[in-house]
């Protein structure tokens, strides 16, 4: 076996029973520790097994060195992860099973009582979760009287975001079901780029005037993108930004 550890998932023909025994990823999990092992170790406990001219331990560190990373390769569709070499659709169910339970777990431990008292507080809420997300989401913040979450955020759209699929009507249902005394709306641009757009600040302003006359208030609207060397924030705040009166 060459001494190269990047291997190459079209020419390596090791198998896992060539690795030595201490070495091989379930072994390696029970003497480390789940939580002391590499990325790539845990994917392939997760893939079980590779195919022939490909181990699993091929595939998990092919598949790491073509996303770049755990976010990214949890970003990808089941369609791109069936296609690749050594895995087919079963092992796309599992590897998207795996990285849906992670996301949920996420939601189940987000504070429900948080307080929302600044734009970065709408923001940390979402960082994670957007991460992964290639489409245009849209949700809504309930907040009481001291600015903490009545519900768990209200996704109230998926795709492009325009006036005619974000309604007051859906944007304000559970605030006054719930007796709400304000929201904040919150969506994310898959490009990155958090500047909003003319549809962004027309919604924003649509939505005040709705809120104002159901005596609920809109705080803000926070667009979530990435922060690069450009960018310190991965958000823009249309309050702060002075793009909307919400008084």
């Amino acid at each position: 076996m060459s001494n190269n550890t990047d291997y190459n998932i079209e020419t390596s023909a090791f198998r896992v029973c060539d690795i030595p025994e201490r070495l091989r990823p379930r072994e390696e999990m029970e003497r480390l520790g789940v939580d002391n092992v590499s990325d790539d170790v845990l994917l392939s406990v997760l893939l079980r097994s590779g195919v022939k001219g490909v181990s699993v331990v091929d595939l998990a560190r092919a598949l790491l060195k073509d996303y770049g990373s755990l976010t990214a390769l949890a970003g990808a569709s089941m369609e791109q992860l069936a296609k690749k070499k050594g895995m087919g659709r079963v092992k796309a169910q599992v590897l998207m099973s795996a990285f849906e339970l992670a996301k949920r777990m996420s939601e189940e431990n987000m504070p429900v009582r948080c307080r929302i008292k600044t734009p970065e507080d709408a923001a940390r809420l979402f960082r994670s979760k957007v991460k992964t997300i290639d489409k245009e989401m849209f949700w809504v913040l309930l907040l009481d009287v001291k600015n903490r979450l009545k519900i768990p955020p209200v996704n109230v759209t998926v795709g492009i975001l325009d006036a005619s699929l974000v309604h007051p009507r859906e944007v304000f249902r559970e605030a006054v079901r719930a007796a709400g005394a304000a929201i904040v709306l919150v969506h994310n641009h898959p490009s990155g780029d958090p500047s909003p757009s003319a549809e962004d600040i027309r919604i924003t302003k649509q939505m005040v005037e709705a809120g104002r006359s159901l005596d609920i208030k809109v705080l803000d609207h926070v667009i979530i993108g990435r922060a690069n060397k450009n960018r310190l924030k991965d958000f823009l705040s249309l309050r702060e930004a002075g793009l909307v009166n919400f008084a």
